[in-house]
């Protein structure tokens, strides 16, 4: 009887020393990392900020004192998702698709971690220090926001994201900055299995998405690199590559425009809502 009443007594001392959270089944977290394209480059316009439904959430990763917003904290995916200043990107649409089919009681939280030009590199958890080490002048400031380490703010954040839902899957654009790597996909397959290992989730129940560049049917300048994006999930077998063909890019060549991205947002979000479903 002494013995199991010391059971008993350590096991309570246990439970209350864990954290307390209610963690919500049906609030349903995705973590998007990427560069410019992931970000957003195209200006929203009325259509994107009115009537976005309160069941899809973002968490914001940055302070933004013009919007209100404090890093860690939820809020309606109003855009901009990612920084203060950004534009609207394949998330917006992503959530809002997800929001349109899922069950009235399910919501959609997005993290968007995303810095302009950069490599994969900068996601490399053991090595992005020489990568930032000679980062070019103008995406300084973007790397300031994230305090120079961008995954670690990834994680960061989807870890306070734990705490309220459950993370179902990662969302990838990235690529331009590394046309012509064949390396890219063994690259890429570091950053996801890092991501799993330090959050603890497994690979069947977090599918990676990954966006195609600028289709070359839109002449896009990096079109050679989706060759090399469409073999990912031969390294990746839990990846899926998200089709750009026919949405419209921007001027550039390099950037979708806002329809583009509305027309990928959908993409990603038909994708994945396939998955859930599986």
């Amino acid at each position: 009887m002494n013995k199991l009443r010391s059971f008993l007594t350590c096991t309570a001392l246990l439970l209350a020393s864990l954290p307390s959270f209610s963690q919500d089944p049906n609030f349903y977290i995705f973590l998007a990392f990427g560069q410019s394209n992931m970000e957003g480059a195209a200006k929203f316009e009325a259509q994107d900020t009115l009537s976005v439904d309160e069941r899809f959430r973002v968490l914001e990763a940055v302070n933004c004192t013009e919007l209100n917003r404090k890093k860690g904290n939820w809020y309606t995916a109003v855009p901009p998702l990612t920084r203060c200043k950004t534009g609207l990107g394949p998330v917006d649409y992503f959530g809002r698709t997800l929001v349109a089919n899922l069950p009235a009681n399910v919501k959609v939280g997005v993290i968007n971690v995303a810095v302009g030009g950069c490599k994969i590199e900068l996601f490399d958890k053991d090595n992005y220090q020489s990568y930032t080490a000679t980062a070019p002048d103008w995406m300084k400031g973007m790397l300031a926001d994230y305090d120079g380490n961008p995954y670690a703010r990834l994680v960061e954040m989807a870890k306070i994201a734990q705490k309220s839902g459950v993370i179902k899957g990662i969302l990838m654009h990235q690529g331009e900055s590394n046309t012509g790597d064949k390396t890219w996909p063994t690259k890429v397959k570091g950053v996801y299995e890092n991501l799993l290992t330090d959050l603890n989730l497994t690979a069947k129940n977090t599918p990676l998405l990954a966006g195609e560049v600028v289709n070359a049917d839109q002449g896009g300048v990096c079109a050679s690199m989706n060759p090399i994006i469409a073999t990912l999930p031969d390294t990746i077998p839990t990846a899926h590559v998200i089709s750009s063909a026919g949405c419209p890019d921007g001027p550039d060549n390099l950037h979708f425009s806002a329809e583009g991205y509305r027309m990928l947002g959908k993409r990603y979000g038909e994708k994945m809502l396939s998955l859930l479903k599986n």
